[in-house]
């Protein structure tokens, strides 16, 4: 197969993170973009709640630092947080000078533009573009990035697995590239570049119940641990609260700002519920809401709980929720009328691949930003809205740092090409479809949102078998678009039950009730070590 000319910088992924990184970039280097579908095919595009920052003149960092450390349970690194929190006024001053375009504030309030609230927040600072941020948001840097000159785009893409010095028998390692299948015509190549960022997203469609497009499937953070980088805080998955419960909406949320403008989570009978487990009620941390959501549906066998918004002006919910209140229309929900049925679905992975404050990781020349890292933000529950923020601080970060380091890297030589000598064409595609099925089904009802020492370990028999059929099917068949999916998503998932089996303790999205207590003592990070049996327990750093 044909070897790619060596880029400058590899990013695969194209989301918030991916684009914003290109775009820092690419004035000066040579890049290229993987994208697994068409460009802006991912959870970024889908986000509607918002980006949090501190705009409003009565709003502090401190404030934002201390909610964010608050919803995080113990385990935010603080030095993470203020770097992010600091960093993110200008953030969204980059988004506005490069066209996106905000919902104003409609009484002129600074910072002219209307401010939301969202659980965990104490303060109105969510800065959005009506129920559809993530769309306005990709969409111009999608734009952008089609304009520019030094970005390759390479769409229906998908990575294989990173190509590293150390695979290739030196000494000492660094990243070189990766394997890369062309989805259209089924060739794999060999893309090198001096650095290679993962900008994958997370991991959530390890779940049967997802808010997410399909894309999600922790590709970037098994590539990193198969290429020997560490993995931090698998365990904390959150859940959403409120995905649409209808047989035909499928992966669709309800954002987390209809609660922020009053809405109220109601049993079938119509009871308010949330103020018996918080006293904020709506507006406590997502994982106390999916866990009191999760509850309510199993003491009563209910199929859903329902949020309520319909005591706001009609105008008010159709100006604000423009997206939703259409999606929810189209199902025969007038959201202006009646409540909403929903239901918890995995949302965000709050763990990943280890880094630092400049995304670096472990290996040489590769670095993770977005989703599929741990820079410590996020702790064991991320804070609402504290994502896409993320997202674009640290691909600048990143940007900045493989600038200052480009001169001392060459252009990798040419790669060896992807063998496939000794695979054939499958006639067993049910196997890739059965496994995936499975393997999803029992990640939700052994590693949800209520967890025990049991159903860990059902979950951990049975990965481990479904990991030596799918290795096996992997060695004999040519690759596909499904197969190299649910190999990471079985990677991702043990990687997760290993974490959760270490934490003898209840903290933040991690809920068991063999340990519903917090463990005493300093709170520790859980790190897996490729080539080590166990997971370890650390104190998180700079706490």
């Amino acid at each position: 197969m044909d070897n790619r000319s060596p880029f400058d910088v590899l990013i695969i992924g194209s989301g918030a993170a991916g684009l914003r990184l290109a775009l820092e970039l690419a004035d000066g280097v040579r890049v290229a973009v993987l994208a697994k579908r068409q460009l802006t095919e991912g959870s970024s595009f889908y986000a509607q709640g918002g980006i949090s920052a501190v705009l409003d003149p009565a709003d502090t960092v401190e404030s934002h630092v201390q909610d964010t450390l608050v919803a995080g349970a113990g385990l935010c690194h603080e030095d993470a947080v203020r770097f992010t929190v600091e960093n993110g006024p200008a953030a969204i001053r980059w988004l506005i000078d490069r066209g996106v375009r905000f919902t104003p504030d409609e009484n002129g309030a600074e910072p002219g533009y209307h401010l939301t609230r969202e659980g965990g927040h104490s303060r109105r600072r969510i800065i959005h573009a009506a129920d559809a941020t993530g769309r306005a948001v990709e969409t111009s840097l999608a734009e952008a990035v089609r304009a520019h000159a030094n970005i390759r785009l390479f769409e229906y893409h998908i990575a294989i697995d990173l190509i590293t010095a150390a695979k290739l028998g030196a000494a000492r390692d660094r990243v070189l590239g990766a394997y890369v299948l062309d989805r259209a015509s089924g060739r794999v190549e060999a893309f090198g570049a001096r650095f290679v960022v993962l900008a994958t997203g997370g991991a959530s469609k390890v779940y049967l119940y997802t808010t997410n497009p399909d894309t999600a499937s922790g590709d970037g953070i098994a590539m990193a641990w198969r290429a020997g980088c560490r993995v931090v805080n698998m365990e904390f998955n959150q859940f959403h609260p409120t995905c649409l419960y209808h047989p035909r909406a499928k992966s669709f949320l309800i954002s987390e700002a209809v609660r922020g403008e009053g809405g109220r989570l109601l049993l079938p009978d119509g009871e308010r519920f949330m103020p018996r487990f918080d006293p904020r009620a709506e507006l406590a941390p997502r994982d106390i809401v999916a866990r009191a959501i999760d509850h309510e549906m199993k003491r009563l066998g209910a199929e859903s709980v329902f949020l309520d918004i319909s005591h706001r002006p009609a105008d008010f919910i159709r100006a604000h929720f423009p997206t939703i209140y259409e999606r929810c229309l189209a199902f025969g929900i007038d959201m202006t009328r009646e409540p909403i049925p929903v239901v918890p679905a995995a949302h965000y992975t709050c763990g990943g691949v280890a880094t630092d404050l400049a995304g670096r990781t472990d290996l040489p020349g590769l670095y993770a930003i977005g989703e599929t890292a741990h820079t410590g933000l996020h702790g064991a529950n991320r804070m609402a809205s504290n994502s896409l923020l993320e997202c674009l601080v640290f691909a600048q970060a990143a940007g900045r740092d493989i600038q200052q380091r480009l001169d001392q890297v060459p252009l990798p030589d040419a790669l060896p090409p992807w063998d496939e000598s000794r695979v054939t064409d499958s006639d067993e595609e049910v196997v890739v479809s059965h496994n995936w099925d499975e393997l999803r089904r029992f990640m939700w009802d052994y590693v949800g949102i209520v967890r025990t020492d049991k159903r860990l370990q059902r979950a951990r028999r049975r990965v481990e078998l479904l990991q030596h059929e799918i290795d096996e099917y992997y060695s004999n068949f040519r690759v596909t678009g499904d197969l190299i999916e649910l190999r990471n998503l079985v990677q991702v998932a043990e990687l997760i039950i290993r974490s959760a089996q270490a934490r003898h303790e209840s903290r933040g999205l991690h809920y068991t009730l063999d340990y519903p207590q917090p463990a005493p003592g300093k709170p520790r990070d859980t790190v897996l070590v490729p080539g080590a049996e166990d997971a370890g327990l650390i104190p998180a750093r700079s706490r």
